[in-house]
């Protein structure tokens, strides 16, 4: 049990994650779901399974973790709730998606593109696939613990140019240019590579894939190569928690402190229907 709460928990990796057992989050009182983000808080990745949620309980839930973001694209958010977006292979009659597909594969923190980026990620599964499309979750305190000092001494101070309009044109899945007025409201912006957690002032090693076009103070080929050679590190075995999805878990991962991705699937033969959701950030120090 952890000295911080009554609710029933384990760790899903030594060190890393933690999945809430024997409660009903449609139902849970407001102090009940408060201990669950406290939990949260200090665990980088949250689990609990068996859930029955309409999309007004997962507003609920989430609303105890912050104030929820909108999302840059619109067109597959839930209709009535803005907040919820799909993630998913399926279509509507006319033959059009009814969500994206595809989305979040690829090693990054989410809306690491913006001057504040969110502070967490809820996935809520509607419908998965018999196999496939596991969700893998890297611990970037623990990456940060293990480097040798000299290593820390290194890394500290440097900084890292991100680009929204960068990522849209030139990722795997959904490549597209991004209007005048998207470009306008996701001006590139510039973090710090090693990132501290405001809740208890953990240090993480947080590069990223996809936004990044260059560290700060290392142009080039030499910067991207720092950042390959980080992200590789972040993302040994060692580091990372894979998640096998099941019909009804919630599953919340902390952008200030992890690096996330999707896992593909067999979309020909299997659908995919997923909930995601977002708590507002701060600006990364």
């Amino acid at each position: 049990m952890d000295s911080i709460t009554s609710l029933r928990i384990r760790e899903l990796k030594p060190g890393f994650g933690a999945e809430v057992l024997d409660v009903d989050l449609a139902r849970a009182d407001s102090e009940t779901i408060k201990e669950v983000a406290r939990v949260f808080e200090l665990h980088g990745v949250l689990l609990v399974r068996d859930q029955k949620m309409q999309p007004a309980d997962l507003m609920r839930f989430l609303g105890h973790f912050g104030v929820l973001e909108d999302h840059t694209l619109q067109q597959f958010t839930l209709k009535g709730f803005p907040k919820i977006y799909l993630l998913s292979n399926r279509t509507d009659p006319d033959g059009r998606p009814i969500g994206a597909h595809n989305d979040g594969i690829g090693w990054h923190t989410d809306y690491s593109y913006m001057a504040e980026p969110v502070k967490c990620t809820m996935l809520y599964a509607v419908e998965v696939p018999a196999e496939g499309s596991d969700t893998l979750v890297a611990d970037c305190c623990g990456a940060w613990r293990a480097l040798p000092e000299d290593r820390k001494s290194q890394l500290q101070g440097l900084s890292l140019h991100h680009s929204y309009k960068y990522f849209m044109a030139t990722r795997e899945h959904g490549r597209m240019m991004i209007s005048k007025e998207i470009e306008a409201a996701t001006p590139d912006v510039i973090h710090p590579l090693i990132r501290t957690h405001p809740a208890d002032g953990r240090k993480a090693l947080w590069p990223s894939t996809g936004t990044v076009i260059e560290v700060v103070g290392m142009p080039g080929e030499a910067g991207m190569k720092l950042l390959n050679e980080l992200v590789a590190f972040v993302t040994e075995e060692r580091f990372v928690l894979r998640h096998r999805w099941r019909v009804g878990d919630i599953f919340m991962f902390d952008n200030r402190c992890t690096l996330h991705t999707g896992t593909p699937y067999d979309d020909q033969k299997y659908y995919r229907v997923m909930h995601r959701m977002w708590v507002k950030g701060d600006r990364p120090y």
